[in-house]
């Protein structure tokens, strides 16, 4: 039997949804998890300060979870990619190629479509998610298959409600991780390559002798 019961709230357009999750909370308090989701986000948080705002039509997403929700072997500095690996999962199951190209980014080919945003707050976590489905520019990819933005939420937050170990869902990752091998990521702001990098089990990476974290 699950115990988590995640409120969701849609709206129409919003600035950002991570944003008015964490206003949300202030102002009312943590009672239970909450979703906050729209298909128009005006002024998104991205990764390292910048903005993912995409286009009309795309799935955006930011929810907060109690820590005693989550299962007991997941530290805080791998719960990007957890949360970012489930939902690639439950894609997979609908038939999409995505993958997750660590840390927190979804890939289709060699083109970004979205990622994934986490911050922690005393015993709580907010989690934020953008993905393309429609096209936004040349740049970015798309989510190649058609889907109904409800029931991905619904069958996502099913998923999380399992409490999927960490160790299960690494065990996953670790092998996907050869993928991001041919890109770069970046570390203190400079576009590092991870062709050598060492894949820590808590999700980390090293590489040039620095442990560079997942969680941002």
């Amino acid at each position: 039997m699950y115990t988590t019961i995640m409120k969701i709230i849609k709206l129409k357009e919003v600035g950002s949804t991570h944003t008015y999750l964490k206003e949300y909370i202030k102002d009312n308090t943590y009672t239970q998890n909450v979703c906050i989701c729209t298909d128009y986000q005006t002024n998104g948080i991205g990764s390292r300060g910048n903005t993912w705002s995409g286009v009309k039509g795309n799935l955006f997403f930011s929810f907060v979870i109690s820590k005693k929700d989550l299962p007991k072997d997941l530290l805080l500095q791998s719960a990007s990619i957890y949360f970012s690996y489930i939902l690639k999962d439950v894609l997979k199951e609908n038939n999409s190629k995505l993958w997750l190209k660590w840390p927190n980014d979804f890939y289709l080919n060699d083109k970004k479509i979205g990622g994934t945003i986490t911050t922690v707050s005393k015993d709580l976590i907010y989690c934020g998610i953008g993905l393309n489905l429609i096209s936004v520019n040349e740049d970015y990819g798309k989510l190649d298959i058609k889907i109904n933005s409800n029931e991905i939420l619904k069958s996502y937050f099913d998923k999380l409600e399992r409490k999927y170990l960490w160790k299960q869902i690494f065990s996953d990752f670790k092998i996907e991780f050869e993928n991001s091998r041919k890109y770069k990521a970046t570390v203190d702001n400079k576009k590092i390559s991870l062709e050598n990098a060492i894949l820590n089990s808590d999700g980390s990476i090293e590489v040039n002798n620095k442990k560079v974290f997942s969680l941002r």
